[in-house]
């Protein structure tokens, strides 16, 4: 008699009993930028990892014979690594995440001092090989290994240009490791570099004195590079002070994306940097744009936003293998074949698996601009 009262009162305050299929909650924990420079970039990746989970939400996912319903906890860190750590730190003990992810280089460094401790995963979005490579066991890179594109931007760039090239990147952690990887490449192929002058993409809006600066030292190529929308700014500049050269973009800008600000891809004539989602080749990933652009009519997916999908996609499985879904070591113990597991529909980049060390294996295409269009760079006469 008295359960029945209990329940009348409880449907009385519009409450529902709990039941016993009633679904638990698992979180997963988002750092990044979503103010600034670089917030566009952040809300791409989150906007992916939402797209996924609203889908496995969708279908159901039971892990350990439990029904399960994913949610994510978006913390702005501004682009800034201390913030990246005081984040983790309340998505740990506010939240119970036992996945974050981690857009950036420096931000992943900051998680990892306490992350083993913690028993957190760490889905670090960052092409920087270093983080995988510090023998953090509970650290994985999504995206691939940003030193694949070296050779083929160099080969294209001097064939194309000339080998004078001005290095105007982001001055942040990203930027600083790619220029310092990038530079003897250049030189070693017989090229040399003629200005240095790395620029704060996420602070600064009016980079005139600073492409000024690389652009007296007359360069055949300009490499460039962080955040899309500051780095199409300074594409811009370059050609509005004259420069008719080539780009070389690094991977954390997209080609389509920098358009938008630069003048379209006319205004980037002879750059090279990643193939766009949209012009990526492969019939999976063709499949994928035409399903993105019937839910987002007014925008294209980009690899900030199909990557972390397919990897959260895969963060679910493993949760499945697992039997978990809050145990970062048993999660990352399972990645490697929840990755193998996902289905062509859903893993249309084709990914691999992960190797030991905690890096997913993919190839992402190239692309190169010519003639106000995007083509496969590895099919390009220069590349051959």
């Amino acid at each position: 008699m008295k359960t029945e009262i209990a329940i009348l009162a409880m449907i009385s305050l519009g409450l529902a009993p709990l039941s016993a299929s009633a679904q638990e909650v698992a979180k997963i924990g988002f750092s990044g930028p979503l103010s600034g420079g670089a917030a566009l970039y952040g809300k791409n990746v989150l906007e992916g990892m939402q797209m996924a989970v609203d889908e496995i939400n969708g279908q159901g996912l039971e892990v350990g014979g439990k029904k399960v319903k994913l949610e994510i906890v978006a913390l702005d860190d501004k682009y800034n690594p201390s913030e990246s750590a005081i984040n983790a730190q309340r998505l740990v003990q506010e939240h119970k995440v036992g996945a974050v992810l981690v857009p950036h280089s420096g931000g992943t460094y900051a998680v990892q001092t306490n992350n083993e401790r913690q028993n957190l995963l760490v889905l670090s979005y960052t092409s920087v090989p270093q983080v995988i490579n510090r023998g953090n066991k509970l650290t994985l890179r999504i995206p691939p290994e940003f030193t694949g594109y070296i050779g083929p931007f160099i080969q294209y760039s001097m064939s194309r240009w000339g080998k004078n090239v001005a290095l105007a990147q982001a001055d942040h952690d990203y930027g600083k490791l790619w220029a310092a990887t990038f530079k003897p490449a250049w030189e070693k192929a017989g090229g040399k570099v003629v200005a240095e002058n790395p620029m704060s993409y996420n602070k600064a809006a009016d980079f005139y004195s600073g492409v000024s600066r690389v652009l007296a030292a007359k360069p055949d190529v300009l490499f460039v590079g962080g955040p899309s929308e500051p780095t199409g700014l300074i594409v811009k500049q370059a050609r509005e002070l004259g420069f008719k050269g080539g780009f070389i973009v690094i991977d954390q800008a997209k080609p389509e994306e920098v358009a938008k600000v630069a003048g379209g891809y006319p205004a980037m004539e002879g750059a090279i940097g990643s193939m766009p989602v949209v012009d990526d080749p492969r019939p999976a990933a063709k499949i994928f744009v035409e399903r993105y652009r019937q839910k987002n009519p007014a925008k294209d997916p980009s690899y900030e936003t199909t990557l972390p999908y397919i990897s959260i996609h895969a963060l679910a499985q493993a949760m499945k293998l697992a039997g978990s879904a809050s145990d970062g070591t048993a999660i990352r113990a399972q990645l490697d074949q929840a990755y193998k597991g996902l289905p062509a529909s859903i893993n249309f980049h084709g990914y691999k698996g992960v190797d030991a060390q905690g890096g997913a294996l993919i190839d992402i295409p190239i692309g190169v601009i010519e003639g106000g269009k995007v083509h496969d760079a590895l099919a390009h006469p220069r590349l051959k």
